[in-house]
């Protein structure tokens, strides 16, 4: 018993390391770019809502979402998802909520406005 707890360690500090170097990997993403600049708070709880509770995006919310960038919205998730008071989220669900989200508010910006 005593060789499993030897052996298992390195893959426990492993992980451990695994996830430290991710939270600063995201962090330094985030301060290079300027994410939490980069969108009013209303559309910020409005795009918190709309990936991690149940709710949509309005258009004007969606164009600051697209503004931010995809790389400043993948970190902002992903840093979002590695604080504890999330934990019991299936993590996979809310990357897709994220991609879904981030690719709806994308065709809609892309797309051209109606003709009136």
């Amino acid at each position: 018993m005593a060789s499993l707890n030897v052996s298992s360690a390195p893959v426990v500090l492993f992980l451990t390391c695994g996830a430290a170097m991710a939270t600063k990997e995201n962090d330094q993403i985030i301060k290079e770019n300027h994410c939490e600049t980069k969108m009013g708070l209303p559309c910020v709880l409005e795009a918190f809502r709309s990936i991690f509770e149940i709710g949509g995006i309005s258009n004007k919310c969606c164009g600051e979402l697209v503004g931010l960038g995809k790389v400043c919205h993948s970190a902002l998730v992903k840093r979002t998802l590695e604080n504890p008071l999330f934990k019991d989220l299936s993590p996979a669900r809310i990357i897709a909520k994220s991609i879904q989200t981030w690719n709806n508010c994308l065709a809609l910006i892309d797309s051209p406005s109606p003709s009136t």
